[in-house]
């Protein structure tokens, strides 16, 4: 039960943390949940990753809606992996560290 509560504080938290403040903030907020939810390092870790993960994927389709694929077109030129998978997936490692780090300071 802790691992879906800290998955959707970390989606609440880092929305409303990069509405207002730069992209890496999320990194905060998805510390600042682990740390307080408590989870175990392997938990805390996948929880962060699958929050930002689905959060990034969330905003990046809506920014692809919303602009008619121009983020889309440019990113897959620079490289030949699909733009979606590479944001869920550079989300979801800053996300997942992050998680990872507050749960290894709330274990000492």
């Amino acid at each position: 039960m802790k691992f879906i509560i800290q998955i959707i504080a970390t989606i609440f938290v880092c929305f409303l943390f990069q509405t207002f403040l730069p992209w890496w903030t999320l990194a905060i907020g998805a510390f600042g949940v682990a740390f307080a939810v408590g989870n175990k390092t392997g938990f805390s870790f996948v929880a962060g990753f699958v929050g930002v993960g689905i959060l990034w994927l969330g905003m990046a389709f809506y920014i692809d809606q919303t602009t008619h694929s121009i983020l889309t077109e440019k990113v897959n030129k620079l490289l030949p992996l699909n733009s979606f998978v590479l944001t869920t997936l550079i989300g979801g490692l800053v996300g997942g560290f992050a998680a990872l780090t507050g749960a290894f300071l709330k274990q000492k």
